[in-house]
């Protein structure tokens, strides 16, 4: 079981905290600041509507259907996470309408593309990649949305956790069972 993030709905108040921080973390070494607001690119979306604010973001599926739709392989499981080799991506989008909670963004970027002699045709083309959580791997503090959640709403969750969670459980139903046919 791959580690994943949890984001309770009940605890959310929607403050977008967690998305500046991905955002930020994810920065060019560019500690603290948004170094270019063309570039705040979270990889996380918080979802506000009348019933529920919550942030939605890749949640490391073991089988991971964008991985098996990627024709690259550019989207792995390794290092404990679902990860997107960015050299590999050639930005098709299939992962994204793989994906079944909406959690890979598609991000395009003009680049300069040199043709002709010495450059003299120079033009900027489109150029997409995929792009989702990755857990802060670059970082030894861990997913800076967990760190700044100011509700604690979003959680880091390892399979030793969920294994516990749902043993609880299942003793809590287990007890609740007992009780009523008594």
């Amino acid at each position: 079981m791959n580690r994943f993030i949890f984001a309770d709905a009940n605890k959310c108040i929607g403050c977008r905290t967690c998305e500046l921080a991905c955002a930020i973390s994810h920065q060019n070494e560019d500690i603290g600041t948004l170094a270019d607001p063309k570039n705040f690119t979270p990889r996380l979306s918080v979802i506000k509507n009348a019933q529920v604010t919550v942030p939605v973001m890749c949640r490391q599926c073991d089988d991971a259907p964008c991985a098996q739709v990627c024709p690259n392989n550019a989207i792995v499981h390794e290092d404990g996470y679902i990860k997107v080799i960015q050299s590999r991506c050639i930005g098709c989008k299939t992962c994204a309408i793989a994906c079944p909670y909406g959690a890979m963004n598609i991000e395009t970027t003009m680049v300069e593309n040199h043709s002709g002699y010495s450059g003299l045709f120079q033009r900027k083309t489109p150029q997409s990649q995929a792009v989702k959580c990755d857990l802060c791997s670059h970082s030894e503090a861990g997913p800076a949305c967990v760190q700044v959640c100011p509700t604690q709403a979003i959680k880091l969750m390892v399979p030793e956790e969920v294994e516990l969670s749902t043993q609880q459980k299942r003793e809590a139903a287990a007890t609740s069972a007992s009780v009523i046919s008594v």
